[in-house]
């Protein structure tokens, strides 16, 4: 069994790389903020980032089968639910569930 100073080095010493590794990008972003590009991305991707989602969870849907329309009726639930409450958690939950629901029941087969 090793030493107790080794245990308590090796701890230390994980610690240490940990905080930094996760401190390391908050400090290399700092003397960004100010930056008329990081403040363009952070208005703009996160439109960009769902719309790549989309497309990527959609790219192979069979249109002309009866099983898309599970997908795109919760898409529907999901976009109007947003478009109406403007509550993230609230769209993802009511979208999810009529997946889940649809496919599991009336797409089953």
């Amino acid at each position: 069994m090793p030493d107790i100073p080794y245990l308590v080095a090796a701890v230390a010493l994980s610690a240490t790389v940990t905080w930094g590794l996760r401190a390391l990008p908050f400090a290399a972003l700092a003397p960004l903020r100010a930056s008329r590009t990081v403040q363009y991305l952070s208005r703009g991707m996160p439109a960009g980032v769902m719309v790549i989602l989309l497309v990527y969870c959609l790219r192979d849907l069979p249109l002309t089968e009866p099983r898309a329309l599970a997908p795109l009726a919760a898409l529907a639930v999901t976009v109007g639910l947003h478009l109406w409450r403007r509550n993230a958690l609230l769209s993802i939950l009511g979208g999810t569930t009529v997946h889940v629901v649809l496919a599991s029941t009336v797409f089953a087969h």
